[in-house]
């Protein structure tokens, strides 16, 4: 199974919704929600990557690196709640 992450902002609760998705496959599987005040910097991370789909000149480049960041966030911060 890939590692990789899918994540979303829900701003009504102001959680990241942490989602996966099998190499592969169009399956979704829901992993957590993380609160803004579980880790801040993970939340404004997934923020920022929100906010660049959003740009009218969409660059797919920066899209990947900060997507980048917020699995290493993400990951680093998985870790340190074992």
């Amino acid at each position: 199974m890939d590692n990789s992450f899918l994540f979303a902002i829900d701003p009504k609760t102001e959680e990241v919704i942490v989602s996966n998705s099998p190499k592969g496959t169009k399956k979704i599987d829901f992993v957590e929600r993380v609160h803004r005040e579980e880790n801040e910097v993970f939340y404004f991370s997934v923020v920022t990557l929100t906010g660049i789909t959003k740009i009218a000149d969409f660059d797919v480049h920066l899209f990947k690196s900060m997507d980048k960041v917020c699995q290493m966030i993400y990951k680093k911060f998985k870790e340190s709640r074992i």
